[in-house]
């Protein structure tokens, strides 16, 4: 009996493998975080994504989104299936406990485990899930993030940083926000992303906050007071110093000098002229004998 010759793969079934190959290839372990726990894939996730996604990320959950693209189910909305997004995981998917409660401005630790390195970039960042924007800036930044040639640095897997002192009021509800951790490389081609779920108590409260800077600028406007009364200050000496320097400096020369004369003229009255009156005396009076002698007298003390 002749067996039958067994099915030789045709191109098409050929295409397909290494359509299959190239998709492990692709996905193979890279990069997520670990702690705090980021969102899983689920039953959620599969409904929008599909069967073929749904198994890649559950063979490699460290996979990159590039890879998932290969595997997108193309009966499926795209929308629903946003990689762009938290690597299109669902909140759905996401038990409670995992569901993180920040304070304002608290310090957050996070965890990441890198496969394998791929020089590039990565932050960290809160997302509004609504609009799939960032809300102000990254809270963390990395310029070369695992890299191939220095080797993934301490801080890239383990790293601390602060949460903002006001978010929106919806980051109070769960699911509106996430910390997504981003991680892209030019050199491999290839993009990573892990988001973590949390609310934020206080949230609503904290606008307010703002106000702390309406106190620094009061002392702004304190300041300028000072010098108007310092400026008072100097009006004293315009008062009291030009009293005391007007009879002892500045003005005593020209005060002083017109004075001299007064001073200098007194001898005036003093003169020997008002006491040496010529009149008519007998020459043998009593008053002629004694004018001549103190005439005598008077040549003998020159």
């Amino acid at each position: 009996q002749t067996k039958p010759i067994p099915e030789q793969p045709t191109d098409k079934m050929a295409s397909k493998i290494l359509s299959l190959l190239s998709i492990v290839a692709a996905v193979s372990a890279h990069g997520i975080v670990t702690s705090p726990p980021p969102r899983p894939v689920g039953d959620a996730f599969r409904a929008a994504c599909g069967n073929t996604m749904f198994n890649m990320i559950n063979s490699d959950p460290l996979g990159n989104i590039q890879g998932m693209e290969q595997g997108r189910d193309a009966s499926l909305a795209s929308a629903d299936c946003n990689l762009n997004l938290c690597k299109a995981f669902k909140f759905e998917d996401n038990p409670a406990a995992n569901i993180q409660s920040y304070s304002p401005g608290e310090t957050v630790n996070m965890l990441v485990r890198i496969g394998a390195p791929h020089t590039g970039i990565a932050n960290v960042s809160v997302v509004d899930t609504t609009t799939n924007t960032i809300i102000g800036t990254p809270l963390i930044e990395f310029t070369n993030y695992a890299s191939t040639r220095t080797g993934v640095a301490a801080n890239n897997t383990d790293f601390s940083f602060d949460l903002p002192a006001t978010l929106p009021a919806e980051c109070a509800t769960a699911g509106n926000c996430v910390l997504q951790w981003f991680w892209d490389s030019d050199e491999a081609g290839q993009t990573y992303m892990s988001c973590i779920d949390f609310t934020t108590s206080g949230t609503g409260s904290a606008p307010p906050a703002p106000a702390p800077p309406a106190a620094s600028s009061a002392p702004v406007v304190e300041e300028p007071a000072a010098p108007t009364t310092t400026a008072a200050a100097p009006a004293v000496p315009t008062t009291t110093a030009p009293a005391a320097g007007a009879t002892t400096s500045a003005a005593a020369p020209v005060v002083e000098e017109p004075a001299a004369p007064t001073t200098t003229a007194a001898p005036v009255p003093t003169s020997p002229p008002t006491t040496c009156k010529r009149r008519r005396v007998r020459r043998n009076s009593a008053a002629a004998k004694k004018y001549r002698a103190a005439k005598r007298a008077a040549a003998l003390r020159r």
